[in-house]
């Protein structure tokens, strides 16, 4: 664990600052114990959403601790543009794409989506579809479905991410963000009729 790795100093620090004045804390001072606070609050968060992206507990463990080392080293980098959080869900969508892209060669996420004409009323229904799934069902399909549709819509609906948001975490224009979100709802409706189709 990081925060093993690297001790504490003895000085008291106040634990309820908020991300950004933590960041700012520890790019100053460089004491890792700011580090370890940001450490604390998040790295669960990231162990889960690496868990439902890679869908293994070994590989999620090992990218959970290569993206902290990756933040570590990086803290300096944050611009305070978007919220910590925000950033950080970025790096490790990006960490947990790029390691299915090494070591499964997940096509799904190679290929990059061409723009085209985007049909918002199809789209409202897609949204109603999705919400209206029960739990038991939506976590058989996110299992079927291909890693980088699975992580956009998680990105969407369970983190409430913006358009412009996941826009700039995964450096595509927002056209393309919703062409990709479009696709990815059209595959979970088709996989929802394939695996359910004999059910009420």
């Amino acid at each position: 664990m990081i925060n093993l790795l690297y001790p504490l100093l003895t000085k008291e620090i106040p634990t309820d600052l908020s991300d950004e004045d933590v960041v700012k804390e520890f790019v100053l001072s460089n004491n890792v114990a700011f580090f370890d606070i940001l450490y604390k609050r998040y790295s669960g968060k990231v162990f889960g959403k690496c868990l439902s992206i890679l869908k293994s507990e070994n590989e999620a463990e090992d990218a959970m601790q290569e993206i902290f080392m990756k933040i570590l080293l990086n803290l300096s980098k944050f611009s305070g543009r978007s919220k910590f959080s925000t950033w950080l869900y970025s790096i490790t969508y990006n960490y947990c794409i790029d390691s299915i892209r090494r070591r499964k060669k997940d096509k799904s996420v190679l290929v990059d989506d061409m723009s085209s004409e985007h049909d918002s009323a199809d789209d409202d229904i897609e949204d109603r579809f999705i919400m209206e799934t029960n739990v038991k069902r939506l976590k058989v399909i996110l299992e079927e479905l291909p890693a980088a549709d699975k992580a956009i819509l998680l990105m969407k609906y369970q983190d409430d991410f913006s358009i412009r948001e996941i826009s700039g975490m995964l450096d595509k224009s927002e056209s393309a963000v919703k062409m990709k979100i479009k696709r990815a709802k059209q595959k979970f409706k088709k996989l929802h009729s394939e695996i359910f189709k004999n059910t009420l």
